[in-house]
């Protein structure tokens, strides 16, 4: 996706309950509504965003996530974020006022997703309106990953991969929720890549 917006760009900071992340705000759409992208090392970016590609290139740099208007970058434990917020920050600030993409078009036709079955869409849209907006605030998301034998597998991205109160937000919120909603879905379990 590219930001062809002319206007001038806005980043700003915000912190979340992941204390190795921090989420980088725009002012413009950096992914598609609604989509996000988890780049957990340098290698799952290449080619595929040329904003996380930079951000790794920095050295200290262990996880981008880019989700609408935000980018959450999780940084080696031996670095604190006083000493390399600035340079992220003007680094997000200077691809996106160059107008380069931040992701490939490849990898936005990629994540459009088919054949999903009655009850994955009604998983997907309980995620999406219940859930997407609360870890998104705090930098991260929750991605729907698979449904089998009553069983939800979703991917924990951005500050929540990691994340101290990722355990808790999982069981005793998403887990309620879709057990709640959906009598099919008995359990709710994270994977990771």
């Amino acid at each position: 996706m590219t930001t062809e917006q002319k206007q001038p760009v806005q980043v700003y900071m915000e912190t979340n309950p992941n204390p190795n992340s921090l989420k980088f705000v725009t002012n413009l759409m950096l992914a598609p509504e609604g989509e996000s992208f988890d780049f957990p090392k340098a290698e799952s970016a290449v080619e595929t965003s040329p904003l996380a590609e930079s951000l790794f290139g920095l050295g200290y740099v262990k996880g981008v996530f880019i989700s609408s208007d935000f980018v959450t970058v999780t940084k080696a434990d031996d670095k604190e974020w006083i000493e390399i917020q600035h340079e992220i920050r003007e680094l997000v600030k200077k691809h996106l006022s160059e107008g380069k993409p931040t992701l490939s078009k490849e990898a936005v036709a990629e994540k459009a997703s088919e054949g999903d079955s009655a009850i994955v869409i009604r998983i997907k849209s309980l995620l999406d309106e219940y859930v997407r907006p609360g870890v998104e605030q705090d930098g991260g998301a929750i991605v729907f990953d698979s449904f089998e034998d009553g069983v939800v597998k979703v991917r924990l991205q951005g500050s929540c991969s990691g994340c101290p109160s990722s355990t808790i937000t999982l069981k005793s919120g998403i887990e309620n929720l879709l057990t709640h909603m959906i009598p099919e879905v008995t359990s709710v379990e994270a994977v990771n890549d």
